[in-house]
């Protein structure tokens, strides 16, 4: 029996680089709507009271960079420079330029917007193929968020973590060892209640009874205090929660992040279709865990690579799967983008809360292989 403790993390939709890359992402889908072949590639930078954009859009939508970033952050529900950030009284600064023509003339012929090497994954250890502590620390700063904006428990503010610790025997998940949840809050909130309520609202209607015993540790707000929050605690930035979007370390990541780029940027579109690939491989009972490396070079069409891992958990080679996925689908950036739909404007979705996992994306839509 292989015993071992795994823990993964979360943030909610106010941490402030998830601030920054709902923006991005926000920018993203407006060009979309207006102009479906838009090539976005932006990254926001919060500070205190500031918000910088900065990167290239070539597109024919108009934008109201100011107006839209205002709307992101009242919506998050930013509303105090003096804690956080005001969506009122915030200074933007935007410095956009134009795709490089360097780069669009491979994107062009429908070659990759960027050299890199992408992974999917998937496992059996839940019903959305997700790895489990990945998916209970996405679920409870999900709830996290859900129960501030519906004002069941009072006195939160937007700024989250959570983190769940799993003991696994024989490589499954057996109980749980330790949830932590840090949570921004108003000053005149009272510690011990603050804590009596996440666990009631929070944890408890997140978290399986079975998976949790009187030796499971809670943590909330470890340090006493968190009243100073979002992009006045801490910077924010675009792309810099990669783990938290993707398998919350359970699996290898790629070289780039998601957010803020069009689907033509293979390190969005192929980390996406990959892992359509690998959910369907686990799905269709060709392994119970699976995951997919592949490589591009900016400009070509095809992958340069392909590499499957089933962990020993296929009766297949790993070389008849790599086969398998070669026939069955597109790998080139346009066919990606074509079969996957992703000229539409559903990056916000995407967001928070991993980007992985959620039925309504058509990256998780089981197909039989």
């Amino acid at each position: 029996m292989k015993n071992y403790y795994f823990t993964s993390e979360s943030v909610t939709e106010g941490h402030p680089d998830k601030v920054a890359d709902l923006i991005s992402d926000s920018i993203l889908d407006e060009c979309l709507k207006q102009d479906k072949e838009s090539r976005v590639a932006v990254e926001t930078f919060l500070a205190g009271n500031t918000v910088t954009i900065a990167g290239q859009i070539t597109s024919t939508a108009r934008l109201k960079i100011g107006d839209l970033v205002r709307e992101v952050i009242k919506e998050i529900g930013y509303d105090n420079e003096k804690t956080d950030i005001d969506y009122r009284t915030c200074k933007i600064q935007a410095e956009i330029t134009k795709q490089s023509p360097d780069i669009a003339m491979g994107v062009d012929v429908g070659g990759a917007g960027d050299q890199g090497i992408i992974y999917g994954y998937a496992d059996s250890e839940t019903e959305e193929y997700m790895p489990y502590a990945a998916l209970m620390a996405q679920k409870l700063a999900k709830r996290l968020t859900d129960v501030r904006k519906l004002n069941e428990v009072q006195g939160l503010r937007p700024d989250g973590k959570t983190q769940v610790t799993v003991e696994y025997e024989d490589d499954k998940p057996k109980r749980i060892e330790t949830i932590l949840i840090s949570t921004q809050h108003l000053e005149c909130v009272k510690l011990e209640e603050l804590k009596e309520q996440i666990i009631e609202k929070v944890i408890k209607q997140v978290i399986p009874e079975n998976m949790m015993d009187e030796n499971t540790k809670i943590y909330i707000n470890p340090t006493g205090r968190f009243v100073i929050g979002g992009p006045l605690g801490d910077t924010g930035l675009t792309g810099r929660k990669i783990i938290v979007d993707t398998y919350g370390g359970y699996a290898r990541h790629g070289g780039g992040a998601f957010s803020g780029k069009d689907a033509s940027k293979v390190d969005r579109s192929a980390a996406y279709m990959l892992r359509h690939i690998a959910k369907n491989l686990v799905a269709n009972g060709y392994a119970k865990k699976c995951e997919i490396q592949i490589a591009y070079a900016i400009g070509m069409k095809e992958p340069i690579s392909i590499c499957i891992n089933t962990f020993g958990t296929s009766s297949k080679s790993e070389e008849e799967l790599v086969k398998l996925v070669k026939e069955k689908f597109d790998l080139t950036p346009a066919g990606i983008i074509e079969y996957l739909k992703l000229k539409e404007p559903i990056y916000t979705r995407t967001t928070n809360y991993g980007h992985f996992g959620k039925n309504d994306l058509p990256w998780e839509k089981i197909i039989k292989m």
